[in-house]
């Protein structure tokens, strides 16, 4: 059995080092001893993508925020089900994220970062989303490990009330606020009600074979 190879570290800004590990073609990106995202792994980030979209009022001209990058697996399932006139803005605080996967994983990132559709933007989500009232359709939030941060203790702040209540400002009107997380957490789904949200909440499975961990998101609308 072939080791794992360390290919490159990162530092995260106010955090934790990542490391990227290639093993047997497949990439992990890991957090101390905690897998952070994984190459096998894509079904979880695709689902935030397609079911966001499913809930769009008018997909084909939507603004979508992603926050962040990871191993795009949201990105591409977004731009795969989404039109030409659609935007998609990228929310990125690691560079070196991005250079892995211009890098290292280039085949995986299949050319989405240069899709004429998407904006990168090498900042805090937070900041993205604080610049822009009234700006997006969709928020879809695949940041850290969900509302109990791992990687940055300022990545709380997403999840706090102020964070909420700066995500709908951003909203258009009937827009979707999206958010991915690794297990459950009935406190936050209360926050988001006690923020004004209607508030849906699914289970999908971790792998793209409807196998795997299972995993939650949170779709958070207003009228």
């Amino acid at each position: 059995m072939k080791p794992r190879e360390l290919l490159a570290t990162a530092q995260v800004p106010g955090g934790e080092e990542l490391r990227l590990f290639r093993h047997d073609n497949a990439y992990t990106i890991m957090l101390g001893r905690n897998d952070l995202m994984s190459s096998r792994m894509s079904g979880s980030e695709e689902a935030l993508a397609v079911k966001t979209c499913e809930r769009l009022r008018d997909a084909a001209g939507a603004h979508l925020l992603i926050g962040g990058y990871g191993m795009g697996f949201t990105l591409r399932a977004a731009l795969a089900v989404l039109g030409p006139r659609t935007r998609v803005t990228v929310a990125e605080l690691v560079p070196e994220i991005i250079d892995w996967a211009r890098g290292p994983m280039a085949a995986l990132t299949a050319g989405c970062l240069d899709d004429s559709r998407v904006q990168l933007v090498m900042d805090d989500v937070a900041a993205a989303i604080a610049a822009a009232p009234k700006r997006y359709d969709a928020i879809l939030l695949d940041v850290d490990n969900g509302p109990d941060g791992l990687s940055r203790a300022d990545n709380d702040r997403l999840y706090a009330a102020p964070g909420l209540a700066s995500a709908k400002a951003a909203l258009k009107q009937g827009g979707v606020l999206a958010i991915w997380s690794a297990a459950p957490d009935e406190a936050f789904a209360r926050r988001l009600k006690h923020a004004g949200f209607n508030v849906e909440e699914i289970t999908v499975r971790a792998r793209s074979n409807g196998k795997g961990a299972r995993h939650v998101i949170w779709f958070a609308s207003f009228r």
